[in-house]
């Protein structure tokens, strides 16, 4: 069973009554989305997916709790445009949980664990055309390497790519992780599974992720109501540097103003940070894929 992470701190610092509209942007399998329908009575949930697995399971699973949600399938970065697509203006609680969920790793024939042998696919969306194949065995050598780097913060990237190449076509996650564990040192192998970082970049270039992200959360920012939250649980360093900017950039005050003794309202930040927190000793003991979560929360405050 998905075990969603930081649950019921990003629940509550969503700040819900009964009456209230939120947006899950990232149903997955609705741990989070079941229990924020729980929580509004009187208000609606639109739920953002592009997995049909997770949507089909998810549809069941909120069924059973109320009949005030929408599931949208189409991807975040779509937010504005779907949410105006059915006249709503009035957002009160943006959620987004950035993890891929367990279904989708533990399911081996999705492509996205290092430990089962599967076709290499990694698309959240299974109507993308881009998978992770196409990656492995159609990119050149300098493109490689960037995402490495980029994406995964792999420091054995050229090493990694240049034995990608030699190794042509790869077709399976386990062939794969055959090839990253030939062009790493043995010292390396024994720290952590070697293939992580480079999975991970693959993952997200699959599905253009901190691109889609970055995108999305400035449309929330725009879309959320006056005393509303957005609570972005995040997942590594390049999420969480996105958000974190983002975040700063949507409190600060100009530094030209800052020294004059009143500040103008129109001039004052219109959102506050509200919360940065990470998991539980109780949660990381329960599930340890929690360990690099980190909730950041922000309101409207103008």
């Amino acid at each position: 069973m998905h075990k969603s992470v930081l649950l019921d701190e990003s629940i509550n610092y969503l700040n819900l009554n009964d009456e209230s509209n939120v947006v899950d942007c990232t149903l997955g399998y609705g741990g989070h989305s079941s229990e924020i329908l729980k929580r509004i009575k009187r208000g609606f949930l639109f739920a953002f997916d592009q997995d049909k697995d997770a949507i089909a399971s998810s549809r069941k699973r909120l069924e059973e709790i109320s009949s005030n949600f929408e599931i949208i399938y189409s991807n975040f970065s779509r937010l504005e445009a779907e949410l105006d697509k059915r006249n709503v203006s009035h957002i009160d609680g943006i959620l987004y949980d950035l993890g891929v969920s367990s279904p989708q790793l533990d399911e081996g024939d999705r492509g996205f664990s290092f430990h089962q042998d599967a076709k290499l696919d990694m698309r959240m969306n299974q109507e993308n055309p881009l998978s992770a194949w196409n990656v492995v065995n159609e990119y050149d050598y300098d493109k490689l390497v960037d995402i490495f780097y980029r994406y995964g913060e792999e420091k054995f990237a050229p090493s990694i790519a240049k034995k990608i190449i030699a190794s042509r076509p790869i077709n399976t996650t386990l062939e794969l992780v055959e090839v990253i564990k030939s062009a790493v040192p043995e010292k390396y192998r024994r720290e952590k599974h070697p293939a992580r970082k480079v999975f991970q970049a693959i993952r997200i270039e699959v599905n253009n992720e901190l691109n889609v992200f970055e995108d999305s959360l400035r449309q929330a920012l725009n879309i959320i109501s006056k005393g509303g939250r957005i609570c972005v649980i995040t997942f590594h360093s390049l999420e969480d540097k996105i958000c974190k900017e983002i975040f700063r950039e949507a409190t600060a005050i100009d530094p030209s103003l800052k020294n004059l003794p009143v500040i103008p309202n129109e001039y004052l930040p219109k959102y506050k940070i509200v919360k940065t927190l990470s998991p539980s000793a109780t949660e990381l003991e329960q599930n340890p894929r929690a360990r690099s979560a980190k909730l950041r929360v922000i309101e409207r405050i103008g």
